[in-house]
């Protein structure tokens, strides 16, 4: 029988989720101030602007996309928080970020400009999804499977039009599948680093 599983409600199963909620807010609160300085642009990163490969991912089209993947965060704490530390966590969406940004950067050179947490969620989606089967809760490979099979269908059909539709934007969904890479990378590193304890 399916159990849902408590909440994950102490700080140190929190604050990592909740700091990255508040920096996508601030970096939406002042968006037209701050958003050309941080943005994932192709050619200014080619320039020197690296941080761009980090950055960009906390700022967002539009109110929708923002509370969309705000919405995301939550789900995805409540579904796996329990594994989150501070140190993971960070670790975990840096390798998410950055595993994503360098995909985008080098094979998909369509995209010049990137915004969103999307491909950081995916991320976190299956580095979540692995730590459930690791800890032997069989939801984990439910959820593995639905996030992989959500990847492909995207990478053969595309993003939905009322999504696109929706966030004032395309979708990149090729963000989804180097994000979802970077999840699993973050998943083996983490593994590797346990093992030698």
């Amino acid at each position: 029988m399916l159990q849902l599983k408590p909440l994950p409600t102490q700080a140190i199963h929190s604050v990592g989720a909740l700091l990255v909620i508040i920096l996508a807010v601030i970096a939406y609160l002042f968006d037209e101030q701050i958003a050309w300085l941080f943005i994932y642009d192709r050619q200014l990163i080619n320039s020197g602007e690296y941080w761009r490969l980090l950055t960009g991912h906390f700022f967002h089209s539009n109110g929708n996309h923002l509370l969309l993947n705000i919405s995301a965060v939550v789900l995805i704490w409540a579904l796996h928080g329990q594994y989150y530390v501070h140190k993971t966590y960070f670790f975990t969406v840096l390798i998410c970020a950055l595993v994503c940004s360098a995909g985008i950067h080098w094979w998909s050179l369509d995209i010049t400009q990137y915004v969103g947490l999307s491909g950081v969620l995916h991320g976190l989606f299956i580095w979540g999804a692995l730590m459930d089967i690791k800890h032997k809760d069989k939801t984990g490979y439910l959820l593995l499977a639905a996030v992989i099979g959500k990847v492909i269908h995207e990478q053969i059909y595309g993003a939905s039009a009322d999504l696109e539709q929706l966030i004032a934007a395309n979708v990149a969904t090729d963000a989804h599948l180097y994000g979802a890479i970077g999840g699993l990378l973050a998943f083996v590193l983490y593994i590797l680093k346990a093992s030698k304890r």
